[in-house]
């Protein structure tokens, strides 16, 4: 099996956030938790359909999407050391492809839904929508892009304060991190196509206490700890994340959105 993470390789005060997480033995890696994930897939009737996920990383969501019984699954990223990982939880029809979400090579119409989960976050203006225009390709008419993405709060948060705390993620994650308010989430889906049908607002606190023993579990949380405190690179790129995340909680929320391909 497969047990190289995307990113092992590199130091930890270079590696992206996510990865670093993931190198501390963290699974889900969402900005609305485990909570926002599940809300999606409620919305959405997997059984029977043709679904693609956009950058699948863990392939935590993927076994939460093979557990509802799709008629196919394809995990799309662009990362061969990721598509591998997600190529030992699959078996045919399910495949991963390894390309990027913004041309994955798919056929025209091909999908039911289209699922993609803290990436656009991750991506400037240009190719956000590069993306959700390839997701409404994908897509059959009256097709479900379901979208789970950090997001600014409140909609009218001035420009100023948006450009300080996009330049702190960055500064702090190792992404170039560019979340947008509910609203411009929203115009950006029209713009591509799409009409939003449902919208899951929660807190943005993937080191929170809560969401942690929520999202991982106790003994998860242990093992999490453990791994912290034993690698003190780590452990410094993980306090200091938390740090950012407190500091700027009342205007970071995870955003999850039903949308439908007009």
């Amino acid at each position: 099996m497969t047990t190289h993470l995307p990113g092992s390789d590199r130091p930890a005060d270079k590696v992206g956030g996510h990865w670093l997480l993931a190198r501390a033995g963290k699974k889900v890696l969402r900005p609305g938790g485990r909570e926002t994930t599940d809300w999606l897939l409620d919305q959405a009737d997997v059984a029977g359909r043709t679904v693609v996920e956009f950058a699948p990383g863990l392939g935590v969501t993927a076994r939460a999407v093979l557990a509802r019984g799709p008629g196919r699954y394809l995990g799309v990223d662009s990362d061969p050391a990721a598509s591998a990982r997600l190529d030992d939880l699959l078996a045919p029809p399910h495949r991963a492809v390894t390309a990027d979400a913004s041309a994955t090579g798919l056929d025209d119409a091909c999908a039911d839904m289209v699922l993609s989960e803290a990436m656009l976050t991750m991506q400037g203006d240009r190719t956000k929508r590069e993306i959700m225009a390839e997701a409404a390709r994908l897509l059959r008419p009256g097709g479900t892009y379901a979208v789970h993405e950090m997001a600014l709060t409140p909609d009218d948060l001035p420009d100023v304060v948006a450009t300080d705390i996009r330049a702190t993620l960055a500064k702090t994650i190792r992404v170039n991190a560019r979340p947008l308010t509910i609203a411009e989430w929203v115009t950006l889906a029209e713009d591509t196509g799409f009409e939003v049908t449902a919208t899951y607002v929660t807190d943005m606190g993937l080191l929170d206490p809560r969401r942690l023993v929520a999202d991982e579990g106790v003994f998860g949380v242990a093992r999490i700890a453990f791994n912290v405190a034993r690698q003190p690179d780590v452990r410094r790129r993980v306090l200091a994340m938390r740090r950012v995340f407190t500091e700027h909680r009342a205007h970071l929320r995870g955003v999850g959105l039903i949308l439908t391909k007009r």
